[in-house]
């Protein structure tokens, strides 16, 4: 256990911070050998970027390999949110010595967006990149997915520090299910189910007839529920079996991780029987079957209605954010349908964005509980989730988070309001990037990118994508005054 402090410790916060820089420039080293593979010279900007992170990582050792402090609750939370931003700025650097993306503006919106595994993109042409950008831009969603202190404390437990702080200061949701007792081997299951996830996905692919480089970029945004994808049209162009996979493995992971822990160790009533799973799969079918309906009211084929109906509610709700259809052309009324699902998000402990199922089913039986309260005052009706009565500390907690999701969600809509954009962009632009979802509505629907959007605007929708990534608590926590007191 990490020993309280009355002063903030930043030399461990370098330590840290210098071993993920070492992971990041390990991460960007896959990508030359595919540069080289298919003749491309983008492999000299990867060397470039891994040089400068090394030469960063070994001063961060030079400055705190002599000290001894271990990491408290408040440098848990500032190593999370650095190391976040660290691999946001240092992720730009490929795209920055390319050439591919000179601005920095633009290349560090791109970069937080994978990171944060929210995928909106200022790239009109995606295409154009080259192949080993393409892949590092689809493994910025796959570290972010899982994320990336769940990384460190699994793979360098010679670290020496305590793990828990930095899982616990990014794992902020209102469940969390232990594998283990020690912090560090339910980091290794976590990972262990999610590669194996990625390998499985990626081998339905290639049968499925996708290109092998096209498999892992896009095996690694789904797991992810990133949504970058290597072609501008995402998906549209894939064949329904493609599609249907694609769904699978998108529903895959909107699902808690632990219970895929407990699927495949045998206990699948644990699984089936999870209350949030099945709020989880319930949205998916009500919002399905209601854009189903609509769409074949409006003249789509039966069979293509309802891949399209699944596969944009699929992965809207996830947040993974790819696309099977332009909705942007279907009904008006189903726009709404879709805005609504920006605000679902999957189920705690899986790589998904959004608010959460958890939080929505605890908000809704409070709320309903709340008004039997009226006319029973006497009576003891606590909230419950499944069996287990859900303490009052947690539902003001999910209180708390709606109210500051709503707050920030606000204030979101009028500061892009003041940039120039239209009600529609703003609303949706915001909403988006809380969410974790990537496309949005109007001028940044389905098939366009966020190339527009004013420099501000950008800054600003970034700084909302890491909030939401981060779920409001850990970064909010850091503007406070008693956070720094000591």
């Amino acid at each position: 256990m990490a020993k309280s402090s009355k002063h903030i410790h930043f030399k461990p916060i370098v330590r840290v911070l210098g071993y993920l820089t070492v992971i990041e420039a390990v991460m960007m080293a896959v990508s030359i050998p595919i540069s080289l593979s298919y003749g491309e010279n983008d492999w000299k900007s990867f060397v470039y970027s891994i040089v400068i992170l090394f030469g960063l990582s070994f001063l961060c050792w030079l400055i705190s390999h002599k000290d001894k402090n271990e990491i408290a609750k408040r440098e848990g939370y500032l190593i999370v949110v650095l190391a976040w931003l660290n691999l946001a700025v240092f992720g730009t650097f490929p795209f920055i010595f390319s050439g591919a993306i000179p601005s920095f503006t633009d290349a560090f919106f791109e970069c937080i967006s994978g990171f944060t595994t929210t995928g909106a993109t200022i790239l009109p042409d995606v295409e154009q990149l080259p192949h080993g950008l393409l892949f590092w831009r689809a493994t910025t969603n796959w570290i972010g997915g899982m994320g990336i202190i769940v990384l460190t404390v699994a793979i360098l437990p010679f670290l020496g520090i305590s793990g828990m702080q930095m899982f616990a200061s990014e794992s902020t949701g209102p469940t969390k299910y232990k594998l283990h007792p020690k912090i560090k081997e339910t980091a290794k299951r976590l990972w262990g189910i999610y590669i194996i996830l990625t390998i499985s996905q990626i081998t339905c692919y290639v049968f499925a007839g996708m290109d092998s480089f096209d498999a892992v970029c896009h095996a690694f945004s789904t797991i992810a529920t990133g949504g970058f994808s290597t072609k501008v049209d995402s998906f549209i162009g894939y064949s329904p079996l493609i599609q249907y996979i694609t769904i699978f493995f998108m529903v895959v992971a909107g699902t808690n991780f632990s219970l895929h822990y407990f699927f495949l160790h045998g206990h699948w009533k644990r699984t089936f029987r999870d209350t949030e799973y099945r709020v989880y799969l319930s949205i998916i079918f009500v919002s399905t079957l209601i854009i189903f309906i609509g769409l074949s009211h409006a003249g789509e084929p039966t069979e293509v209605a309802f891949r399209d109906a699944l596969f944009q509610t699929t992965s809207i709700i996830t947040t993974t954010g790819f696309i099977s259809s332009d909705y942007m052309i279907w009904p008006t009324f189903l726009w709404m349908i879709i805005f609504l699902l920006f605000f679902v998000g999957g189920m705690a402990g899986s790589t998904a964005g959004g608010i959460k199922n958890i939080r929505l089913y605890l908000l809704v039986q409070n709320s309903y509980l709340s008004l039997k309260r009226l006319i029973h005052p006497n009576a003891v009706m606590p909230v419950r989730l499944g069996n287990k009565i859900v303490s009052e500390e947690v539902v003001f907690k999910v209180m708390a988070f709606f109210l500051i999701f709503f707050l920030c969600f606000a204030g979101g809509i009028f500061a892009m309001s003041l940039l120039g954009l239209d009600f529609e962009t703003s609303i949706s632009t915001v909403a988006s990037a809380l969410g974790n979802v990537g496309p949005g509505l109007g001028t940044v629907g389905a098939m366009y990118p966020y190339t527009h959007i004013p420099l501000a605007g950008k800054w600003i929708l970034s700084f909302f994508m890491l909030l939401g990534r981060l779920e409001f608590f850990t970064i909010l926590v850091l503007f406070t005054p008693a956070f720094w007191k000591s």
